[in-house]
């Protein structure tokens, strides 16, 4: 086998594209690999470089292959998709675009996440994912119990009332079969709710545990809950090489369509994760309520000239930024200072 220089790898759950090519950017291997094949097959080889979609396990193979001895990069699956051959997408195929991206100067690359980051990111998606559960589970015994006329105000006190009501064997008004399955739904609402308070103090004791989330925590609008998700998602603020572009890295910036020498800008991107930019907005929102902080005279100005649902997202926005600054450049957040009249 003539000697690989660069590897496209493109993963999977049982099995593994390889393409390999030389210096002279000839194809030196493709095969497949099973699973218990990777990790052998790669540390008989020289050190060279590999490519691989960012994804879900990518962080964990990059993680083997650099203990190995060899240079990863982990590329964004849509800065691959351009050099896949249309209409002949198959796993061959995916490897060897992977390859020919990374030759490319202008490719973006994602850090490898350490375990540490991955395990904080678990749990935040572990709460993401009970905290949706439960507005499931609360909506269906609310729709349940209407349809036996039974109603309570919106909110947690009238949730609780229905979960009461639900686990009642005694309620009258409902067939038996019926008291049986909202007593479930009730019974594991009741189970999501724990879960998500025993998740709450653990995010919390991350938080705690880490210098750069406790700085992000003094912005306005942003906690311990959005400062431990920025920072564990984040990793290495460095690679951007401003506030904007974490921003955009977030989705926060207008989408451009333009040409001809005229800019014509729409609404946000929405790329990245959903999950951070939802918890900025909704910190953001929460900062209309109040007027008494750092973010007032700007975002009062704001409010005079665009509806409040822009003003959230272009706060959300600035809150960004102001997390990039903070992450690189150290220190806490400062209240600009407002002139006053002499």
């Amino acid at each position: 086998m003539d000697k690989i220089s660069i590897i496209g790898l493109d993963l999977a759950k049982g099995v593994f594209q390889v393409h390999g090519i030389d210096a002279d950017g000839e194809v030196a291997v493709r095969r497949q690999l099973r699973r218990a094949q990777v990790l052998g097959f790669f540390a008989r080889l020289e050190p060279c470089l590999i490519g691989m979609e960012a994804c879900a396990t990518s962080h964990y193979w990059a993680r083997e292959m650099v203990a190995l001895g060899h240079e990863v990069r982990l590329i964004p699956p849509a800065h691959v998709k351009p050099y896949v051959r249309r209409g002949r997408k198959n796993d061959a195929n995916d490897a060897a675009a992977i390859c020919e991206a990374l030759q490319s100067k202008r490719i973006t690359v994602v850090p490898v996440k350490s375990p540490e980051q991955q395990a904080g990111l678990v749990l935040h998606r572990a709460r993401n994912l009970l905290v949706t559960q439960r507005t499931m589970l609360a909506n269906a015994v609310r729709s349940h119990l209407a349809e036996f006329g039974t109603i309570e105000a919106q909110g947690e006190k009238g949730l609780g009332k229905l979960i009461v009501l639900a686990l009642d064997a005694n309620a009258p008004g409902l067939p038996a079969f019926a008291r049986e399955g909202l007593a479930m739904l009730a019974a594991q609402l009741r189970e999501a709710e724990a879960k998500i308070d025993a998740l709450n103090q653990q995010i919390r004791a991350l938080h705690q545990s880490d210098e750069a989330s406790r700085r992000v925590a003094t912005i306005p609008g942003i906690g311990p809950h959005i400062a431990s998700a920025l920072v564990t998602a984040i990793g290495h603020p460095q690679r951007f090489s401003s506030g904007r572009d974490l921003s955009a890295w977030l989705g926060l910036v207008p989408s451009q369509n333009s040409t001809g020498g005229k800019t014509a800008l729409g609404p946000i991107t929405k790329t990245g994760d959903r999950y951070l930019r939802s918890l900025l907005v909704l910190g953001a929102t929460a900062m209309l309520r109040r007027r008494n902080h750092g973010f007032a005279p700007w975002l009062d100005a704001l409010l005079g000239r665009m509806s409040a649902r822009k003003a959230t997202v272009a706060l959300a926005n600035k809150m960004a930024r102001i997390v990039w600054a903070i992450l690189v450049k150290g220190g806490i957040y400062q209240p600009p200072q407002v002139a006053t009249a002499a």
